[in-house]
């Protein structure tokens, strides 16, 4: 019989989760365990000084709930700061490029750090291990090394696009960053390489000893902090004293009788709620799956979804998100009226040009009982800033702030950015039926919904749902990975659609999914990032 399942989007980190519930441990625990294991085996992907949010449900306790752990603009953040540096918008609407790269690069990039303060929050909650110990097999793959997998590789050596310098520099750039990923001979880690951390190792054991506190307000804020005055950069004693997570209820939507729950802006869930509704008003499953007519009404429904986002979704705490409106059955029937009569929804964008690289991990636990996590966390942007000797990388999650004042995402002191992240629970006959997420910066609510449909309309497993081709719309064009046909390509084009074709089979975010029917699960983790289903 199966206890749990595991679906993480590294083999080491679903290794560790499935090791801490055979030893006793519960989904908290594993989710904790695994998340800390991600840090250390794909430390661009995600780190301590990150962000994210933890979707938990935990029916015997009688807990369902949200940890949201966005990066916030610190204290010494002006509205106006950037707004006469501005080069262009990305075309996928993840960031802003700016003079300099100063919103993404380097210490003017980072939000505040407020991952491993959401991890002990966790943990002291529902948890039944310690940080203490939970984060040893973390450390014994900082101080042994892990090798080196094609996608970590492959995002360092990622090309320059739409003028951008490529994703070397996040690794190059600054001297203690060169001292961990860069070999003797110059060149960066290759496949394969055992890639080794000693100053993580150290900085884990610290923290295994005393505390994610110390983090915060101890002897390590003490040196974040310095390093930062040292070198300009935004993030002060204050800031980090100030890192603790917010809990919120889901968000609830509904489709074809399933229960959605997903989490609040400034979170992306509120973006699959609406799409969802305007799907509502198709027979999907009679148009076909990746039919031209299919991948033309989800890419409009994408594309409102993203213009909505753009205008409307920022931090609430900052700006008045109207999530009633634009979760609402009424506004998604007026949307598919107009997807019906053909009409094109336009998505601006300033100056746009080029899609941008994606860094983010995600991980998905279910248990015999029905309790299940499902959590993204990321650097966003990887800042390529290491103190020196304390081995993690911080995020750079400014860049995605609009440095144009007066928006729904403009930068203001100790706000959160938006993010696509999504860890969404489905709900059948009020129990848990489809648990997941992805990693993927403005795609993950595209990957998602497309995993979400696949289950629900198609009847796919996890596994088929998360592998089948996908395609995405956060701009006026169409993207399609290289196994949605050319027919359909062409299909599109004679209707008047911009369609861009990625070289990558898998790609548009990277779906991690665990699916539950009359009580067996089937999980399904992403072939792109070498990601792995454990049952246990």
């Amino acid at each position: 019989m199966t206890h749990g399942i595991v679906s993480a989007a590294q083999p080491e980190a679903a290794e560790a989760a499935a090791d801490i519930l055979r030893d006793g441990g519960n989904v908290i625990d594993a989710a904790i365990g695994a998340a800390l294991v991600q840090t250390a085996v794909d430390p661009q992907m995600c780190g301590i000084a990150g962000m994210g949010c933890m979707h938990v449900y935990l029916p015997s306790r009688g807990v369902h709930t949200t940890l949201d752990f966005h990066g916030r603009s610190p204290g010494a953040v002006r509205a106006d700061m950037w707004q006469d540096i501005i080069v262009r918008e990305s075309d996928d609407g993840w960031g802003f490029i700016l003079q300099g790269r100063v919103n993404e690069i380097g210490y003017q990039s980072i939000t505040t750090p407020r991952t491993l303060a959401a991890f002990e929050t966790a943990l002291n909650r529902w948890g039944t291990r310690s940080l203490a110990t939970l984060i040893q097999p973390a450390i014994a793959y900082a101080e042994n090394g892990f090798l080196v997998r094609p996608h970590v590789a492959e995002f360092w050596n990622r090309p320059p696009a739409a003028g951008r310098p490529g994703n070397i520099d996040i690794v190059t750039k600054y001297d203690p960053a060169r001292k961990i990923y860069v070999k003797p001979d110059g060149q960066v880690h290759a496949v394969g390489d055992v890639l080794r951390n000693p100053d993580l190792a150290r900085t884990y054991r610290h923290i295994a000893e005393h505390g994610a506190a110390d983090f915060y307000s101890g002897s390590l804020a003490n040196r974040i902090a310095e390093d930062m005055t040292a070198h300009g950069g935004l993030i002060s004693l204050d800031d980090l004293a100030n890192c603790g997570p917010d809990e919120n209820p889901p968000l609830w939507g509904t489709y074809r009788g399933y229960r959605i729950a997903t989490n609040n802006p400034p979170g992306g869930g509120i973006m699959l709620i609406q799409m969802l509704n305007i799907l509502e008003h198709f027979d999907l499953a009679a148009i076909g799956h990746n039919t031209p007519e299919y991948i033309r009404i989800v890419s409009e429904a994408m594309k409102i979804a993203t213009a909505d986002k753009d205008a409307f979704v920022g931090d609430p705490r900052f700006f008045d998100v109207p999530v009633e409106r634009l979760t609402s059955k009424a506004y998604a029937a007026e949307m598919a009226a107009r997807i019906r009569r053909h009409e094109k929804t336009l998505v601006p964008r300033f100056n746009a040009g080029g899609a941008e690289s994606k860094h983010t991990t995600h991980l998905c636990i279910v248990d015999a009982d029905g309790n299940a996590v499902t959590m993204t966390h990321t650097l966003g942007q990887p800042s390529g800033v290491i103190t020196d000797g304390l081995g993690f990388m911080y995020n750079g999650a400014m860049a995605v702030f609009d440095p144009r004042p007066g928006r729904a995402g403009s930068l203001a002191a100790g706000k959160a950015r938006f993010s696509a992240l999504s860890p969404t629970i489905v709900f059948r006959d009020d129990k848990p039926f489809l648990v997941l997420g992805a990693p993927g910066a403005t795609y993950i609510t595209m990957g998602n919904l497309q995993a979400m449909l696949n289950v629900i309309d198609f009847g796919m497993t996890a596994e088929q749902a998360v592998c089948a081709p996908r395609f995405a719309a956060v701009s006026d064009t169409i993207e399609v990975s290289n196994r949605i046909l050319r027919a359909a390509e062409r299909a599109l084009v004679d209707q008047g659609y911009r369609v861009m074709r990625h070289a990558q089979s898998y790609t548009i975010a990277w779906v991690h999914a665990i699916r539950i029917v009359d009580g067996q699960m089937d999980g399904g983790a992403d072939p792109a990032t070498g990601g792995l289903v454990i049952a246990v």
